[in-house]
């Protein structure tokens, strides 16, 4: 039982940055079979899965009004273990990102922000967000954010553009 937890743990801190090796397993339980390659592979008895919904970033700002959404929502999931991006989301272990865009940094009610980031003086624009991504700790030194960040650039444009849909960005 305890390798479920140690499975857990290493899926957290690997989705934020942290360490990505696989714990030993403390039991007889069989290791999951290898995928075959075919992740939407189907049996008679299994539907199809449903094709994600379109979305136009046409009217979103360049460059994420060419950006790839599905791949944005996809590179998000690393983030929602610790942001939600609702209205009625609340906070996890990171402030709710619902309205981000526009606000001042450090600011969402109701979150316990690091001394770095209840001083910073700046908004989140999709700019600043790109520059926070790219690599938190140097972008603003004594944050608590653990993630290490994302150093592709095409990767940082399409998180960024799911945010600027999911959060109700105007």
């Amino acid at each position: 039982m305890r390798w479920i937890f140690a499975i857990a743990a290493a899926g957290l801190l690997a989705g934020c940055g942290g360490g990505s090796q696989a714990p030993d397993r403390r039991d007889d339980t069989p290791a999951p079979a290898a995928s075959s390659g075919d992740d939407n592979a189907t049996t008679p008895d299994t539907p199809a899965p449903e094709p994600a919904p379109s979305v136009d970033l046409s009217a979103l700002p360049a460059p994420y009004s060419t950006a790839d959404y599905d791949a944005g929502r996809r590179m998000f999931r690393r983030c929602g273990s610790c942001h939600t991006v609702t209205a009625d989301g609340g906070h996890r272990v990171g402030p709710n990102l619902h309205g981000i865009f526009g606000r001042t940094a450090g600011s969402a009610d109701g979150f316990d922000y690091s001394d770095a980031l209840e001083s910073a003086d700046f908004e989140w624009t999709p700019e600043q967000l790109d520059h926070w991504l790219a690599n938190p700790r140097e972008f603003l030194p004594g944050n608590r954010m653990s993630f290490v960040g994302l150093r592709d650039e095409e990767d940082r444009q399409n998180v960024i553009a799911y945010l600027l849909v999911e959060t109700n960005a105007d």
